[in-house]
């Protein structure tokens, strides 16, 4: 059951999903206070515990301590409040780029016990528009650079009833900030319950009417300490940087959650493109990076010779499956290991991790502590070891839906499925196949597209790929492989055919894709996905 809540709004708690819907939570090893609020814990807990003078967040050219930090957010809180009536369960948009305001108004509405919804500065009003109706939001804060998209959200909008500006710039010269100003430091937190919801993660690269997953103050702080801690070993001394977006949760938790839940600092940098993230790491003695596969790659290709990379003790690579040549290359040229993980927005972070002393190419690793996984057939049995099965997870988190059916195709018998195909080796190692719906079924054959695409990567002149299923009238569907050559090679139809016999001489014959297509890049969403759906519109356009 549910614990105490302090929401006055009750939008939230009143569209969680049904308890029969919810997958099977075990909170054994992850014991929380009844009262608990996830700002505070990040913030003023951790001046109250001696990081006063540590620095939490860098950017904007600032570094600021953890006594800043709170006070900031203290003052961002008492304003919400007493300015623009932001009340206990009222949901709050914030939309703006990387930066440490965006993070200071997320701590801030998190005080004030509002329940969150980052979003992308990319997203244009009518995206915005379908967010704001699902999650009944009433109050946006905006970076005042980004405001013209926002105000035309909120013109037609039946929810929204303030659109407040904040300066993402740090100068403070914005509505929220100096409303803000004025206000004393010492702010006292709304004691909402660990069971309030405190964050609502949009689902990415989703159609139609978009999926709200719901998380709890404790979700926030269970992925800190079930990943951050146990596997990377987060201290003080460390750094983070990475490119993916704040408004995506990984992005919030390799960025934001968990630096402060350690005592470390981030760099929160607009600038933080995959070309940049070399030079970023060096300047900023960056210890540990979060990014997707695609931007490692994109990082080894703009790594200099003589690129000091000495601070940096671990590279974490999740959003898609990290190819054993990415993986390979990285530790070959680097010296510096990279784990591969697999999350979800539905399960808000990493479940499945390799680990600094076990990491191997080619493997996603095993279950967190506290989690467990399994592959299973569509009947939910667990499928032999070595089969390709759907991958199934429970454990401290799991998926909620907002007031939404398709809770039932996500969770089943109490378990989590993740629409992703994996095999789980005799060792009991998980590696990743295909997303379940990029598997390809020709002439009979199940191929996994990441395993081509694998083997593509190992040819010398292949920089990107990505391979779908295209209809064939003789086979059902073939493999067509999208590809992005590097600077020194030239597309043509003998680079085609050296590029299938290459993939013939290490996977399976039957494999290799019988339809290449050159291409100048791959579509991608802002935190280096590749949208292999947008590649299928195109096809069967």
């Amino acid at each position: 059951m549910l614990g105490p809540t302090v929401h006055v709004d009750s939008f939230a708690r009143d569209n969680l999903p049904s308890f029969h819907d919810w997958p099977q939570i075990d909170l054994d090893g992850f014991d929380y206070p009844e009262w608990l609020n996830a700002g505070v814990e990040l913030t003023d807990r951790m001046v109250e515990r001696g990081f006063g003078d540590r620095v939490a967040l860098i950017g904007n050219g600032r570094r600021r301590t953890y006594k800043e930090l709170s006070d900031w957010t203290n003052r961002l809180a008492a304003a919400l409040v007493a300015d623009f009536g932001v009340q206990p369960g009222n949901r709050v948009l914030i939309r703006s780029a990387n930066n440490p305001a965006m993070v200071a108004c997320w701590l801030a509405a998190t005080k004030a016990g509002a329940v969150v919804v980052n979003t992308m500065p990319m997203l244009r009003a009518g995206e915005l528009s379908k967010i704001v109706d699902k999650a009944e939001i009433t109050h946006a804060l905006c970076d005042t650079r980004l405001m013209d998209e926002m105000v035309a959200c909120a013109k037609d909008s039946v929810f929204l009833k303030q659109v407040i500006g904040f300066d993402g710039t740090a100068n403070h010269d914005a509505e929220l900030d100096r409303a803000a100003l004025d206000k004393p430091v010492a702010f006292q937190a709304v004691q909402t319950g660990r069971d309030d919801v405190a964050l609502l993660g949009f689902t990415s690269g989703s159609t139609g009417i978009p999926k709200a997953t719901m998380h709890f103050h404790r979700d926030i702080l269970i992925v800190a300490d079930a990943y951050a801690k146990e596997i990377l070993d987060v201290q003080p001394e460390d750094v983070f940087v990475g490119s993916p977006p704040l408004a995506f949760t990984f992005g919030l938790g390799g960025l934001a959650i968990f630096p402060l839940r350690f005592g470390a600092s981030a760099a929160l940098l607009e600038s933080a493109t995959p070309p940049n993230m070399i030079d970023i790491i060096q300047k900023y003695k960056a210890t540990i990076c979060f990014t997707a596969p695609t931007a490692y790659r994109a990082m080894l290709a703009a790594m200099e010779e003589g690129a000091d990379l000495s601070s940096l003790r671990v590279a974490v690579s999740a959003g898609e499956t990290l190819p054993a040549p990415v993986f390979d290359q990285w530790v070959a040229k680097t010296g510096k290991p990279i784990l591969d993980g697999i999350g979800a927005t539905e399960m808000l972070h990493i479940f499945i991790s390799n680990r600094l002393d076990d990491t191997k190419p080619a493997c996603t690793g095993k279950p967190l502590k506290g989690y467990r996984a399994k592959v299973v057939d569509d009947a939910m049995n667990e499928v032999p070891r070595g089969t390709i099965g759907m991958l199934a997870v429970r454990g401290p988190v799991g998926c909620r839906y907002l007031a939404d059916d398709r809770q039932k195709d996500y969770v089943r018998d109490g378990w989590n499925l993740t629409g992703d195909s994996f095999v789980q080796d005799e060792d009991g190692y998980f590696h990743f196949a295909a997303r379940s719906d990029d598997m390809i079924v020709s002439a009979g054959y199940n191929i996994a597209g990441p395993e081509v695409e694998a083997a593509l990567l190992k040819h010398e002149h292949v920089l990107e790929c990505a391979v779908i299923g295209v209809p064939d009238e003789a086979r059902g569907h073939i493999v067509e492989a999208h590809v992005v050559l590097n600077g020194d090679a030239t597309a043509s139809d003998m680079l085609a055919a050296a590029l299938q016999e290459h993939v013939k001489g290490i996977i399976a014959p039957y494999k290799y894709p019988r339809s290449i297509v050159f291409t100048q890049a791959l579509p991608k969403t802002e935190s280096g996905k590749i949208q292999r759906f947008r590649l299928k519109q195109t096809t069967t356009a």
